[in-house]
């Protein structure tokens, strides 16, 4: 569904969602508008996974605090669950098979590879990572395990993502181009399933959203 078709809906069923799933919905969903506005290639990849975040993050006690990946994973596991109809089996197998297996092959989105660039690790151990990673998707692919799939393939992301909000790429930097162009385009078609997604399991208990709207 596209952004209007998906405010169209928050619209028209918000008043009967619980609080935290319609405020999780109402700023992805200005994070997704904003994305959709973007003219260039990093300003829509950060608006669409500020959107991503907008859904997926959660406040837990700090004893309890989980990793931010660990905490997307679980959500995305939530998610392939919950999606009866395999939508997200369809977006990942069917029409973004081929730019995954390119990026899961990239090292220049695998956090350890830039662990020994900083010289934290040597280099057996970065590539030895990488193999695993890799070995780890390949059986995924194999067995048709989306969530699995799904949680080495936004390790990837994840490092992109750290790349642009701290400042490690330069804004339409040429080095990056590729990369950035497939996880945008991924994100632009998952972002807005996931949404749907929730919105289709309103009885769903999401967890409290973070900075909740105090008046």
């Amino acid at each position: 569904m596209s952004f209007q078709e998906l405010k169209q809906r928050h619209r028209q069923e918000r008043d009967a969602q619980h609080s935290n799933l319609r405020l999780r919905v109402h700023r992805a969903l200005s994070w997704l508008d904003r994305a959709e506005q973007a003219d260039d290639l990093d300003g829509r990849f950060i608006f669409l996974w500020i959107a991503f975040n907008a859904a997926y993050a959660t406040e837990i006690d700090d004893h309890l605090r989980l990793s931010e990946q660990e905490t997307f994973k679980a959500f995305l596991q939530k998610l392939c669950t919950l999606d009866k109809a395999k939508r997200i089996d369809a977006l990942v197998w069917q029409e973004f098979s081929g730019s995954i297996r390119v990026l899961l092959d990239n090292p220049y989105v695998f956090q350890s590879f830039w662990e020994h660039q900083s010289g934290k690790i040597d280099e057996a151990t970065w590539k030895n990572r990488f193999a695993s990673g890799k070995r780890a998707a390949q059986q995924a692919l194999a067995s048709g395990n989306t969530p699995a799939l799904l949680g080495v393939l936004f390790n990837r992301l994840y490092t992109l993502r750290n790349q642009l909000i701290h400042g490690g790429a330069t804004w339409n930097g040429s080095v990056n181009r590729d990369q950035l162009r497939d996880c945008t385009s991924l994100l632009s078609k998952l972002v807005p399933l996931i949404i749907e997604l929730m919105m289709d399991s309103a009885d769903t208990l999401w967890g409290d959203a973070c900075y909740p709207v105090v008046k």
